[in-house]
């Protein structure tokens, strides 16, 4: 949960924020000097995000606030950027005994309370680390959550950005991804399980060092989130997207790398978390300010323990995927935290508390074992490692202690489960508890099945019997379906396109349904090319374009028809066709993308038309046929058998 009153600083109060910034920074190392932070308990906690989708069309559906006015009882509900998305805060346990099942029956339990509001407010609830329904348009400001702490974060880095291309996503799976988009609130496509392992001043900096070295297993074991707007990207995309979502930085002549806001990090620790909070200060201007009241060394001097106020607004600008924290427990004393934010959201409740038991047994276990992991492993390797999970997910080749390589499943099987279990069991959790989570892991691990390659080999499946729109809501028709039976995702069987008995497609837009691999030519192009293209692709419709991608004509079956009975008539002006641009529509009838589909049919009907390019602008981006209506027209009959 984020501090909520912020603002965007101007030169002044950017000035006043700055000093008490230093000044909390003092005022931390001279906690951590004169052993002020708790020691003698060790607790874990979460943050559950999740989407609410419409219960009919399984698109997002932006009503947090209206579902929240129906939870102001339960203080563990809150926002996040996006309309679509809540954010859920777990009691913090103390690390041991059944603390993991606590977490698990808790999640339930939060979750139950959520969905029941959502379903009164005409939503389901989603735990997806990206939602497949999600669609570009879902991520306009006008779903951005009004609060102003977040139109404040918005406004203060789109003021960072030196580019007016406006932030750019481009991502290389199976398909691939190149958009641009005109505010950062792109990173509202990401949900996770965030899971806090509390740790001494002592121990922060070779705990923290072994959360770095193990992130990669743990997300390629955990990788959840493999579809943006219908592409199937990275297992893991969330890891790409949210950090070029952010991305402020411009390519330059000269060879300067200044390091995103969202970063794996640039090396190991080496004696204290003051090591990330000073360089993240110095690498990183304020993004926002706040009215700061508490003057932390005047706190220290009166042997009272500093809110950090200042520092606090500053560490959530920057989204290290391991985060440090710091915070004050209900005994008033000051302790710290990793904050493991690689974790996305889903398949299930029991999915994600193995992915927590998992990492927290692994970053203990280790800690037992090597007192520096630092002899073992290169800082490269860790963070190549973690490039190539969020990639590859569970088919990652890792490089391990000793320059060894492993397959990921074979060195979670051998090498790190184990040490996950005694990490567990030397901090008494019960054996039972034990069993059933990295059990899960285990079972995974085996099955090499996780809920990316899950999603990867569904959408695949379906993508060669129904239209994308319907592939991906049968898809989180399944999810929503299999969260609630809590089998683990590594036991899903594959959808099918007869699952889902109620799709409703006239509600959507032009853009979710129209065909964007085109094939088109340019108006100086042969007419015999044209003639073979459209044989050989099988194609009624061909959209003529110019160099910069702008729509300028069209060709239609019947046109070039009609070229080929006539071009040998002397009397006949087809007789002196060569060039597209002699038979090509001029000005063809055009809708645009935000148009609806209702209207599509309508304007294709009224004109008796066979097809409609889609331009943005004068850009041609798509084109809608009578076939496509054809597909869902025969798809809903179906259904109806």
């Amino acid at each position: 949960m984020g501090e909520e009153r912020v603002n965007v600083p101007t030169d002044e109060s950017r000035t006043n924020f700055t000093r008490h910034l230093l000044e909390d920074v003092q005022a931390l190392e001279y906690m951590l000097q004169q052993r002020w932070f708790e020691t003698d308990t060790i607790r874990i906690g979460a943050e559950q995000e999740m989407c609410l989708v419409d219960k009919k069309t399984l698109k997002p559906a932006p009503k947090n606030m209206a579902v929240l006015k129906r939870l102001t009882d339960y203080p563990f509900v809150t926002t996040e950027i996006a309309r679509f998305n809540l954010e859920c805060n777990f009691t913090p346990q103390e690390f041991t005994g059944n603390a993991l099942r606590i977490m698990e029956t808790e999640n339930r339990a939060q979750l139950e309370v959520v969905s029941a509001a959502a379903k009164k407010a005409g939503t389901l609830v989603v735990l997806t680390g990206i939602l497949p329904t999600l669609r570009k348009f879902d991520l306009s400001l006008s779903n951005l959550t009004p609060k102003p702490r977040y139109l404040a974060l918005i406004e203060a880095i789109k003021a960072q950005l030196k580019s007016d291309k406006g932030f750019e996503l481009r991502l290389e799976g199976i398909d691939e991804l190149f958009i641009r988009h005109d505010s950062p609130l792109m990173e509202a496509c990401n949900t996770s399980y965030q899971v806090h392992l509390q740790v001494t001043p002592d121990t922060f900096a070779p705990l923290y060092n072994i959360a770095q070295a193990i992130t990669a297993p743990i997300l390629a074991i955990s990788a959840n989130s493999p579809l943006v707007f219908g592409k199937r990207l990275w297992h893991e995309s969330r890891i790409a997207l949210f950090q070029q979502s952010l991305d402020v930085r411009t390519t330059q002549d000269h060879l300067r790398q200044p390091e995103p806001r969202v970063s794996f990090g640039t090396d190991w620790l080496d004696k204290s978390i003051m090591e990330i909070y000073k360089e993240d200060i110095a690498r990183y201007r304020i993004l926002l300010g706040a009215d700061v009241e508490e003057h932390s060394l005047e706190t220290i001097a009166r042997k009272e323990v500093p809110k950090l106020k200042a520092l606090q607004v500053h560490n959530g600008t920057v989204y290290r995927w391991n985060r440090p924290c710091y915070g004050i427990s209900e005994n008033g004393m000051p302790h710290l935290r990793i904050e493991n934010r690689v974790i996305p959201a889903g398949p299930t409740v029991l999915d994600q508390t193995a992915n927590a038991a998992f990492w927290l047994g692994t970053m203990i276990g280790m800690a037992n074992r090597y007192k520096d992991i630092r002899e073992h492993m290169s800082f490269a390797d860790a963070k190549d490692n973690f490039i190539k999970a969020a990639k590859f997910g569970i088919d990652t080749q890792l490089t391990w202690f000793g320059n060894k390589k492993y397959g990921c499943c074979e060195l979670i099987l051998e090498e790190l489960l184990p040490i996950a279990r005694e990490g567990l069991r030397s901090k008494g959790i019960v054996e039972e508890d034990i069993n059933r989570y990295l059990g899960v892991i285990e079972a995974r691990a085996k099955a090499h099945q996780t809920g990316a390659r899950w999603l990867l080999q569904a959408h695949t499946k379906l993508s060669g019997e129904v239209n994308q729109d319907e592939a991906l809501t049968v898809i989180t028709s399944a999810m929503i379906r299999n969260q609630l039976s809590e089998k683990p995702v590594h036991t899903w069987a594959l959808p099918h396109a007869k699952d889902l008995k109620d799709y409703r497609p006239l509600g959507l837009r032009v853009e979710e349904f129209m065909e964007t691999d085109l094939f088109t030519v340019r108006e100086d192009d042969l007419l015999d090319l044209l003639a073979d293209l459209m044989d050989w692709r099988r194609l009624r419709y061909v959209p003529v374009e110019d160099g910069k991608g702008n729509l300028i004509g069209l060709i239609t079956t019947r046109k070039i028809l009609r070229y080929f009975i006539r071009k040998g008539r002397p009397d006949s002006p087809e007789s002196k066709f060569t060039k597209v641009g002699d038979l090509m529509i001029r000005n063809p009838k055009t809708i645009a993308p935000e148009a609806t589909i209702k209207e599509a049919m309508q304007a294709m009907r009224g004109e008796k038309l066979g097809c409609l390019p889609v331009i943005k602008g004068e850009e041609l981006v798509g084109i809608i046929t009578e076939m496509d209506f054809l597909r869902v027209s025969g798809r809903l009959i179906e259904r109806l058998k």
